[in-house]
């Protein structure tokens, strides 16, 4: 078939369809005008609609329409606790050391949320409630595996609906945990009176002989202090003046009581102040462990407050009594020494220099320092010349020195390492030549780098 025969029938097929189209109209005006509203009938129906509904509609070119077909939209996907927009949104934070998991309720800055019964549910064990309601739920003795978590509806908080995993481990390791700045609290946050209980054990068997004065013939040794909040506000540049060639200061304290990990209110003005006037320092932390897990929480807390600043001195451990009373206080040599090792190696494993600070009666009655030999030792012996027979990095030999710059009583402190090259581990009196010079306030001389 040629294309001009195919035109033709083409044009011919269009126009019987236009005629039967014409045809029908013409017999059907009433029904076309219907359609269109333009009859009497389709106005009053429109009209009847915009007074039943108070929307006008739009026939025929309304793009619009759709949206008043309540059925055109899938239904409505809710979320837990949706309707509540004005409650507080929080979230799961989850951490596991060893066999142990760590559930944590924080809201969207990142804060603890305390005062609430939380419920998490643990796919294959159940539900679990934060019955002390400090926002932390935590469980030990689990088999090392991978676990589902969700939480719970709870009335005035917008929870997430969704199960989060976490892989529970098998044994230790000795790393700083991610979420541990949601466990630092402020001394605003405690009862100060019952947290921070540390006792100077060295006071106990001082014997009057101590020098109280920032003035001894150091020899190879430096002079330094160690100081916390109980020193109150200080005056750096006088104490940089003064002669204090180091400063080693508290950055917390795990609470006595209750076992928070409590921030030293005045850690971050001393640090800051030590550095800018050019003194080195290093940093302690008042234990209060009693399980390897907590002392790696107690590591990872220092090592995050230390990381934005130069920190020369080691990380110490400060380890002695809370009065008799504190919850680490009843521990025997052997849990004590899991719980220091713990802590210790975190700090080396993050690669700062660690070190353990207790008295002289500490170190031989309540701890193995057979099985801590690889670390400096920080000595606390109030008297003359140390009686300690065991190795020692650093001697705090007073807590009732003055030092220009610092209104209270303050600890004063030699030590004997070489910081600029860590080749100097002298470990006290007993690696030195002159171990007694009498002629020079009775400071230990040194006969050499080892």
């Amino acid at each position: 078939m040629d294309s001009k025969r195919m035109r033709r029938m083409l044009i011919a097929m269009t126009a019987m369809f236009v005629v039967l189209i014409g045809a029908i109209a013409a017999m059907n005006p009433d029904v076309i005008r219907h359609k269109l509203g333009l009859s009497p009938e389709a106005e009053a129906e429109q009209t009847a609609s915009v007074q039943e509904t108070g929307e006008e509609t739009q026939l025929g070119n309304d793009l619009s329409g759709f949206l008043a077909d309540e059925t055109f939209f899938d239904p409505e996907v809710k979320f837990k606790s949706i309707e509540s927009y004005s409650g507080r949104r929080v979230s799961l934070v989850m951490s596991s050391v060893a066999k142990d998991l760590r559930i944590m309720v924080v809201d969207s800055a990142g804060r603890l949320v305390s005062g609430v019964p939380f419920t998490v549910r643990i796919q294959e064990l159940g539900e679990y409630t934060d019955s002390d309601e400090d926002g932390v739920i935590y469980l030990d003795g689990l088999r090392a595996g991978e676990y589902s978590v969700s939480l719970e509806e709870a009335q005035g908080y917008i929870v997430p609906n969704t199960i989060t995993t976490i892989q529970v481990k098998q044994s230790v390791e000795y790393r700083v945990l991610d979420d541990i700045e949601y466990m630092i609290l402020t001394e605003n946050d405690v009862d100060v009176e019952k947290e921070d209980k540390f006792v100077h054990s060295a006071e106990e068997t001082a014997d009057g002989s101590e020098n109280t004065e920032l003035e001894l013939d150091s020899g190879s040794g430096r002079l330094g202090i160690d100081v916390s909040r109980w020193n109150e506000t200080i005056d750096w540049e006088k104490v940089k003046d003064a002669g204090v060639e180091f400063a080693i200061i508290r950055c917390g304290y795990r609470g006595a009581s209750s076992g928070a990990l409590v921030l030293d209110p005045m850690y971050e003005t001393n640090i800051r102040g030590a550095i800018e006037a050019g003194i080195p320092v290093g940093v302690y932390f008042f234990t209060q462990a009693v399980t390897e897990v907590e002392a790696i929480e107690e590591a990872s807390m220092v090592i995050r407050l230390i990381e934005d600043y130069d920190v020369d001195y080691p990380v110490v451990l400060d380890s002695e009594s809370a009065g008799g009373n504190g919850r680490a206080d009843r521990l025997d040599a052997e849990e004590r020494m899991k719980c220091h090792k713990a802590f210790l190696e975190t700090v080396t494993a993050s690669g700062y220099e660690a070190c353990i600070y207790a008295s002289k009666n500490w170190l031989n009655g309540r701890l193995d320092m057979t099985q801590l030999s690889q670390y400096r030792v920080w000595l606390a012996e109030y008297a003359d010349a140390p009686t300690y027979d065991g190795y020692y990095d650093m001697w705090q030999y007073t807590s009732k020195g003055t030092v220009d710059g610092i209104e209270t009583r303050v600890d004063l402190d030699l030590c004997y390492m070489n910081i600029d090259t860590s080749i100097n581990h002298a470990r006290g009196a007993a690696a030195y030549s002159g171990v007694i010079d009498g002629d020079s306030g009775n400071v230990p001389t040194t006969g050499g780098e080892e």
